[in-house]
Parts: C-alpha cells; sequence; structure tokens
C-alpha cells in the first residue's frame, strides 16, 4: 500500500475528528441508514435514503418502490443494528454468527431450494448446496462442498487477527484487515445471495468494533467496486480491493468534510453570514440546513431528517418564515422552501 494513500486517509480522518462531525445529533444513525441504502443500491434497490428514513422511523413505505426492495432494506437494518451490538460485545465470529446474520439480510427475500444434494434456504441462512458463478460467463466459486470448512477456517483467522489487532493503535492495519476480511468472504461465496451485503457487513462489523468510522461504497460507485473485486482475483492480490476502499473512503470522508464547512462557513459568493448562525434554536437551526439542502420535503421528511415530531417542523418553519430566513414559493400543496438571505431583502 502506498504511503501516499495512506498519508490522505490518515489526514482525512484527522480533520473529520478535529471538526467533530461524529457528534451531531443523530449523526450516528444517519449514517447507518446511508450504509444500508448504499449497500441494497448495490444490489439493485431504488430506495432513497430519504425514503428509507421515513420507512425505517415511521413506516411509511415509498411510492413506486416495491415491497421486495424495501424489504430488502428493512431486513439489512435489522442485520446491522444486530451486528453492532456484536461487535460492542466483541462476540467471536463463528459459522453459526454468520448463519445468524445471513438469516437476517435474507428474512423476508431469501429463497429455499430443492437440489440433489439436499435442501437448503436462504431466509434461515442456510449454507449453499450448488455451485454459482460470478455473472454471465464468470469464473465459478469454489465448491459447495469446501465452504463449511473454508467458513471455519475464515471465522478463526478473523478471532485472532481481531485479538492482536484489539491492543494496537494502528488504524491502517485494522482498516486493511476488514477489506481483506471482505474480500474473503465474498471468495468463499458461502450463501445463494446476499453475499455482497454479508460481506459489507462484516467490514463495517470489524470497523464498528475497533472504533473507526465504516466504509461506505456508495452506489455510483459500483463499477468501480466490482472491478477492483475482479482485478483482485485474477491477479490473485489484495492490492485492488485495498487501493479502491482506501480510496473509496478517502472520497467518503473528504465529501462529508466539505458539506460540513459549507454548513458552517460564510457564503463564499456573497460573504455574508449563514443567518442561522443567529439562532440559537438547534431544532431550527438542524431545519433550516435541511431546507438549505433541500426545499422541496413536506413535513413528514424533514421530521425523519431533523429528528423531531411533524408538529415540531411545522412550528418552527413557521418561525423561520416570520424571522425571514426562509421563504414558502409557490402553493402549499406544491410549492417548495428557499433559504433567504437577510442582507438581500
Amino acid at each position: 500500500m502506498k504511503q501516499e494513500l495512506i498519508k490522505k486517509l490518515l489526514d482525512a480522518l484527522g480533520e473529520y475528528a478535529s471538526l467533530g462531525i461524529a457528534d451531531q445529533i443523530d449523526y450516528k444513525k444517519f449514517y447507518l441508514y446511508s450504509l444500508i441504502t448504499h449497500s441494497t443500491a448495490i444490489e439493485g434497490s431504488t430506495v432513497t435514503e430519504i425514503e428509507n428514513q421515513l420507512l425505517f422511523d415511521e413506516g411509511i413505505t415509498a411510492k413506486g418502490r416495491s415491497i421486495q426492495e424495501q424489504m430488502m432494506n428493512l431486513d439489512l437494518k435489522a442485520a446491522y443494528e444486530h451486528s453492532m451490538r456484536l461487535a460492542h460485545q466483541h462476540e467471536d465470529f463463528s459459522v453459526e454468527l454468520l448463519k445468524s446474520l445471513s438469516a437476517l439480510v435474507m428474512k423476508n427475500t431469501g429463497a429455499s431450494y430443492n437440489t440433489a444434494q439436499g435442501s437448503f434456504d436462504a431466509s434461515k441462512g442456510d449454507l449453499r448446496l450448488v455451485g454459482v458463478t460470478a455473472g454471465i460467463g464468470g469464473r465459478s466459486y469454489m465448491n459447495y462442498q469446501k465452504v463449511p470448512a473454508k467458513l471455519e477456517e475464515f471465522c478463526k483467522q478473523l478471532n485472532q487477527r481481531r485479538n492482536e489487532l484489539s491492543v494496537l493503535d494502528d488504524i491502517i492495519a485494522k482498516y486493511l484487515f476488514s477489506f481483506d476480511a471482505h474480500y474473503q468472504l465474498v471468495t468463499i461465496h458461502p450463501w445463494v445471495d446476499g453475499n455482497g451485503r454479508m460481506s459489507r457487513l462484516v467490514m463495517n462489523h470489524l470497523q464498528y468494533e475497533f472504533g473507526l468510522i465504516p466504509v461506505k461504497i456508495v452506489k455510483e460507485d459500483k463499477a468501480e467496486y466490482i472491478q477492483a473485486l475482479v482485478d483482485s482475483r485474477e491477479q490473485e492480490s489484495l492490492e485492488p480491493i485495498r487501493k479502491f476502499m482506501m480510496e473509496e473512503h478517502i472520497r467518503n470522508i473528504r465529501k462529508e468534510i466539505e458539506e460540513y464547512k459549507k454548513s458552517q462557513e460564510t457564503d463564499p459568493i456573497k460573504g455574508i453570514s449563514d443567518p442561522i448562525k443567529g439562532i440559537s434554536d438547534p431544532i431550527k437551526e438542524r431545519l433550516y440546513q435541511a431546507v438549505l439542502q433541500n426545499g422541496t420535503l413536506n413535513y413528514a421528511e424533514y421530521a425523519v431528517v431533523v429528528g423531531v415530531s411533524e408538529a415540531t417542523v411545522k412550528r418552527r418553519l413557521g418561525e423561520l418564515k416570520k424571522e425571514g430566513a426562509i421563504i414558502r414559493v409557490g402553493s402549499n400543496k406544491n410549492g417548495h422552501w428557499e433559504v433567504v438571505n437577510p442582507a438581500t431583502d
């Protein structure tokens, strides 16, 4: 791994920590929702982050989205929440633990299979009893008969390395270990479906256990991500997937830093301070920032984003409007909110 890439990641993580981004209200919850949304999007889900927030917090289903993809997101949320509890308890990995997590991931979307080798149920986390390939014309994964023993070996190696790293203050070694675990689990391909989600979950599980910022693979980088997996497999080297993961994490951390700075700094064009800085109410401040990001949401959607009730959103929006911080453009039904800078009045 190139030292330049390592330095970029350490610098980004250092700035991220110094800004206190992770200390914002509900940050961990919304970061988790983002992880889930992008992980399922890589597998074909079209549910957005805001739609998942409404689904997870309010039970409001997204219009135009299939039940299948919404259940995929709900199942992955349950799997992540269980995984995070296990990570905080420093539970050792085992084949049964992995199967239990897979059962949560595939609970409502997994199918049962009857084969010449026997029956198995993906919704219960059963290991595959059939061969699988990596897409059309792709190479076959290992023979299903080898999977149980290979998975046992994988868990043994994970537990040994986890114990070694737990007493070390080496962020890079911990990230690389989690990347390698992701790649190894994908390569074993223990299940007939859900291997990608499970591999990303195990990677994030290890990162949560080590107190690291979990790596998010965004849907826009899906092709690059898959190519890195292919390259590592064909080259029989961990370097391609390690390099991708490092660069992806740096990109996403830098993006969050820039977005955070934009929300805090003076308008770079007009040189006028953000009017919300004069407001002491933290709920109104978060609501103002939400309108700044997207003025088209309804009361329920803003309530999920800000983490308060619809009634509170309605009241605070009215106050912000009265104070001249925002205006309503168009009708109550079809219009949208816009931020107003008092200095331009």
